[in-house]
């Protein structure tokens, strides 16, 4: 990676790190559990959580993924089969994301003619993208 990419790479990485620092965090309240809940239980992937676990478990659960996730992003740093795993973690979790704009019924809305959605949930291709440049971090 040459001088001109570092510069984006970690500016890259440390949003994300920062993002899932403090998202993982905020999951952990009762308000993003509630926020989630939707999302979460319309998924196919992901809605029996909630018959074996409360709505606030379930979201803590994401939480310490997601926490973990960004510790393991800076131990990639320094150690390549961590970045890896991270990297990997990093994709399944925004693919996931974003999955849920197709999963969650009423996301997408039509406003004069115009299809739009929650768009905080469009950021995570930006994350995915990052994802992606991280895993092959993790092999050079």
């Amino acid at each position: 990676m040459n001088n001109k990419q570092n510069l984006g790479f970690y500016i890259s990485l440390t949003g994300t790190v920062l993002i899932l620092l403090w998202v993982g965090y905020y999951k952990f309240t009762p308000t993003e559990a509630a926020a989630i809940q939707p999302l979460v239980s319309n998924h196919p992937l992901t809605y029996w959580m909630y018959n074996i676990m409360s709505t606030q478990v379930v979201s803590n659960f994401i939480g310490i993924f997601e926490i973990t996730t960004a510790i393991l992003i800076l131990v990639g740093l320094k150690y390549k089969i961590i970045a890896k795993i991270a990297s990997l973690a990093v994709i399944v979790m925004f693919l996931m994301t974003i999955s849920y704009l197709f999963t969650t019924p009423g996301t997408w809305k039509h406003v004069d003619g115009v299809p739009i959605t929650n768009f905080f949930m469009l950021k995570d291709i930006m994350y995915l993208g990052f994802g992606v440049t991280f895993f092959q971090y993790s092999n050079s």
